[in-house]
C-alpha cells in the first residue's frame, strides 16, 4: 500500500473496496433559465460600451473641429481614462462592501450622462468634462460586472460568459466606425453621443431583476458591513490625477513638461503598490503574476497597434480605409481566441495556452514592422494582427477568469479593479513611452505628413516606428515568462487573496 492512499491507510480497506462512482460534470449553461436573462443584459452592455468606444472615436475630430477645440482635443480621451480609473477603485469597495447592484446602475446612468453632456456641449471644455463622467461611469461598470460574473456564475460557466464579453466587441469593431461616420456625415455628430443612452434602457431593465436576485449585498450577509477604506480612496484619488499629469506632460517634448510628470510619477507608485496586490511588481505567482500579464498583455498590444494605420498610411501608401480594414479580422480572431479558453478541454492546459498567447503577441508586434521594408507584402500585417489578436483572446479571457478563482468572496470587487487598473494605467505608460520615443526619432514629421496628404516617400522615418514596435514585442516577450507564474505556489496561504498592498 502506497504511503499516497491515505483513504485505504486511514480505513485499512482492502483492494477489494469498489471503485468510487465518478463525479458527474457539472451542468447548465449561460443560457439556461437560470441565467439567460442575466447573461442577456450583461453581454447587451458590455456590446453597447464596446459601440461606443469604435464610434466615438471617429465622430471626435468633427466634434473638435465644430466646437473649436482641437487643442483641447487629447483631453477628451485622457479625461476618460483617468477618471475611469477612479471609477474601478470606488467600484470594487462598493461592491465588496455592498454588492455590484448599485455601482452597476450608477455606472450606466454615469455612462449614459455623460454621453448626452458631450453630445450637447457647446463649448470643448463642456464636452471634455462630459467624457471625465463617461469615464467614471466606464470604471464603474466594468468593475461591477466582473463581481457579478464572480458571484452568479458557477466557476465552469466563467469561461463561457467571458468568451460572450469578447464576442460582443466583434460587431462593434467592424461596424462600430462605418456606422459612426454614416451618422456624422448625415445627421451630424452629436447624434453619436445622444443615440446610444436611448438603448441603455433595454439591458438595465432585463439585468437589473436577475443581478438582485443572484448577486446583490454584500458577499457574506452575516459579516458586519465594513466602513469604507478611505486610504484607498485618496489612493484611487492619487492613481487618477497621476496618470492625468504623465498624459499632460506626454503630449509635447518639453523640458517644462519634466514638472508635472515628476508629480505624477510620484502620485503614482505609491498609489499603485497599495492598490495592486502584493508582489505585483516582481510577479509573485498567483494572483499578482494575473494581475501584472493583465497590463503587459494589453498595454504592449494597444501601444503598437495604435501606430499600424499610420504606419501603413505613411509608410506604404494605404489610405486610411484600407489602413483600418487591415485590422479587422483582429475582431474575430480575438472572440475565437477567447472561445478556445472556454472550451472545458483547455482547463488542464491554462497555463500553456497563455504562454502560447503571449507568444503569439510577441510575435504579430515584432513582425508588423517588416512592412517598413518595400518589398514585404502588405497583407503580412494583416496575417500577423489577426494571430496576434488571437492570443489576447485567450489571455484576455485566462486571466479574468484566472482572476475571480484566485479571489475570495469579499474580496472580488478589490482584485476585478486591481484587474482593470493593471490594464487601464499600463495602456497610458506604454502609449506615452511609445509615443515619446516615436517623436524623438522624427515619428512628429510622420503624423504631420498623414494629416497633410504629403507623399510617404517625402515622410519616411521607419526608425521612429521600429522604436515603437520592436521594444513593445519585447514587453510582451515578458509577459510570455509571467505567464509561466500564474499558478499558486504549493502550500500558499491566503489563496484567495494573497493579501493586498505594498510590493
Amino acid at each position: 500500500m502506497s504511503a499516497l492512499e491515505p483513504h485505504d491507510a486511514a480505513t485499512g480497506a482492502d483492494d477489494t473496496v469498489p471503485p468510487k462512482t465518478p463525479v458527474e460534470p457539472p451542468r447548465g449553461s449561460v443560457l439556461d433559465s437560470a441565467h439567460r436573462a442575466l447573461s442577456v443584459g450583461i453581454v447587451s452592455v458590455v456590446l453597447l460600451i464596446a459601440f461606443e468606444a469604435t464610434a466615438v472615436g471617429t465622430a471626435m475630430p468633427v466634434a473638435a473641429r465644430e466646437l473649436h477645440g482641437i487643442p483641447l482635443y487629447a483631453f477628451a480621451f485622457s479625461a476618460y481614462f483617468t477618471t475611469s480609473l477612479f471609477g474601478m477603485v470606488l467600484a470594487g469597495q462598493w461592491s465588496d462592501r455592498n454588492g455590484p447592484l448599485a455601482p452597476l446602475a450608477t455606472g450606466i446612468s454615469a455612462f449614459a450622462a455623460g454621453l448626452l453632456l458631450s453630445g450637447t456641449a457647446g463649448a470643448m471644455w463642456v464636452f471634455v468634462l462630459g467624457r471625465a463622467v463617461q469615464g467614471l461611469g466606464g470604471g464603474l461598470v466594468i468593475v461591477a460586472l466582473y463581481v457579478i460574473v464572480s458571484r452568479a456564475y458557477a466557476e465552469h460557466l466563467r469561461p463561457a460568459i467571458m468568451a460572450a464579453f469578447a464576442a460582443s466587441w466583434v460587431v462593434p469593431s467592424v461596424v462600430g466606425p462605418l456606422a459612426s461616420g454614416t451618422i456624422t456625415e448625415h445627421l451630424g455628430w452629436r447624434w453619436v453621443f445622444v443615440g446610444i443612452p436611448v438603448l441603455v434602457v433595454f439591458p438595465l431593465a432585463l439585468a437589473l431583476p436577475a443581478i438582485r436576485r443572484t448577486a446583490s449585498g454584500p458577499a457574506d450577509p452575516s459579516a458586519p458591513v465594513q466602513p469604507w477604506d478611505r486610504r484607498r480612496i485618496r489612493l484611487a484619488l492619487g492613481i487618477s490625477a497621476g496618470a492625468g499629469l504623465l498624459q499632460y506632460a506626454g503630449q509635447e517634448l518639453r523640458w517644462l513638461s519634466l514638472l508635472p510628470a515628476a508629480v505624477g510619477a510620484a502620485l503614482l507608485v505609491p498609489a499603485v503598490r497599495g492598490l495592486l496586490p502584493r508582489g505585483t511588481a516582481r510577479a509573485a505567482r498567483g494572483l499578482p503574476s494575473v494581475v501584472l500579464l493583465r497590463g503587459i498583455a494589453a498595454g504592449s498590444f494597444i501601444a503598437a497597434e495604435s501606430f499600424v494605420p499610420l504606419m501603413l498610411v505613411t509608410q506604404r501608401g494605404l489610405s486610411p480605409t484600407l489602413a483600418g480594414l487591415s485590422l479587422a479580422a483582429g475582431g474575430l480572431t480575438w472572440a475565437l481566441g477567447s472561445w478556445i479558453q472556454s472550451r472545458p478541454w483547455t482547463e488542464p492546459y491554462t497555463e500553456r495556452l497563455v504562454i502560447g498567447g503571449m507568444v503569439l503577441v510577441a510575435v504579430a508586434i515584432g513582425t508588423a514592422p517588416a512592412v517598413l521594408v518595400h518589398a514585404v507584402p502588405v497583407w503580412v500585417v494583416a496575417v500577423a494582427w489577426g494571430l496576434g489578436c488571437l492570443g489576447m483572446g485567450a489571455v484576455i479571457s485566462s486571466t479574468s477568469v484566472l482572476l475571480m478563482k484566485l479571489s475570495a468572496p469579499h474580496e472580488a470587487g478589490a482584485n476585478s479593479a486591481a484587474l482593470q487598473i493593471s490594464d487601464g494605467l499600463s495602456n497610458v505608460l506604454l502609449l506615452s513611452a511609445g509615443g515619446a520615443a516615436f517623436a524623438a526619432l522624427g515619428g512628429g514629421a510622420v503624423g504631420h505628413a498623414a494629416a497633410t496628404h504629403v507623399p510617404a516617400a517625402t515622410s519616411s522615418h521607419p526608425a521612429a516606428f521600429a522604436a515603437v514596435f520592436l521594444p513593445m514585442a519585447g514587453v510582451a516577450a515578458v509577459g510570455a515568462w509571467v505567464a509561466t507564474r500564474l499558478q499558486p505556489s504549493r502550500g500558499a496561504a491566503g489563496i484567495p487573496g494573497q493579501g493586498r498592498g505594498g510590493h
